[in-house]
């Protein structure tokens, strides 16, 4: 029996390592060689990208709940860092690997519809699952679709999607399972040790003693309204760990898995 397709969100900091995506897209061509029983997808973002460039052309980046705000002067510089230099870098390390690749954005296929989310944020939008039936295609092919968090409104216009909740609406419109994958192995516990599921009461347990904090606490809340959202149990797990990545593949957990 066929496995559901595996949605994996690619986090921002394997992006600046050429090593990491090497060792990634490596385990990828292993995985699509010996099984033809699970399509993979890859989402992913950027910021840093889009950071260096904003940096350049001395523009000021702020955030407002922790998405960045993206005026209409522009959004085509981001639209530019994401959908353009980040999505073709990540495609050309899988090319260099052997993987055939489509890039493709939110947009494609009326993939995801788009709706704004708060006229202060500018250009930003929250993605709802949409028509896959291009995307679908393109799995039938072998090829390895590579999406980017960049989509457009009704009205044709360029919006700027967080890569979390983009690839939530993705894995959606697919019926799909999804990863987070990040510097983070997943939740460890009060001694150090990976908890190989998680969920909400034993989250709340963990951040009330002060073992789930700061940037950990962030990706907690993430997972479980992505979960939600999904219907589905997501897992967050680490790219740091290559050799693992094909069990991942296949349906195994290799991080913690966060149950609704």
């Amino acid at each position: 029996m066929s496995l559901r397709p595996l949605v994996i969100k690619l986090g921002g900091a394997a992006l600046s390592c050429t090593e990491t995506l090497e060792q990634l897209f490596s385990a990828v061509k292993s995985y699509q060689q010996s099984h033809t029983d699970r399509a993979l997808v890859v989402v992913h973002g950027g910021g840093y990208l889009v950071d260096d460039l904003m940096t350049a052309l001395d523009i000021k980046v702020s955030k407002k709940d922790g998405l960045r705000v993206t005026p209409k002067d522009q959004i085509n510089y981001v639209a530019g860092a994401l959908a353009g230099t980040a999505n073709k870098l990540l495609q050309g390390q899988a090319v260099k690997i052997g993987i055939s690749t489509v890039g493709m954005s939110l947009a494609d296929g009326g993939l995801c519809s788009l709706t704004e989310i708060d006229p202060e944020l500018g250009c930003v939008a929250k993605a709802s699952p949409g028509d896959s039936s291009l995307l679908q295609a393109i799995l039938a092919t072998g090829c390895l679709p590579v999406i980017s968090s960049i989509g457009l409104n009704k009205d044709g216009e360029l919006m700027n999607v967080n890569a979390d909740q983009a690839a939530v609406a993705i894995a959606a419109a697919l019926d799909a399972e999804l990863v987070l994958l990040s510097d983070v192995s997943g939740v460890l516990d009060g001694k150090g040790k990976l908890l190989p599921s998680l969920n909400q009461s034993q989250a709340d347990e963990l951040i009330h003693h002060g073992v789930v904090t700061d940037g950990m606490l962030v990706k907690v809340a993430a997972a479980f309204e992505a979960a939600s959202a999904l219907g589905r149990p997501i897992e967050i797990a680490s790219w740091r760990y290559p050799d693992k990545l094909a069990d991942l593949f296949g349906g195994n957990s290799i991080g913690t898995r966060f149950n609704i």
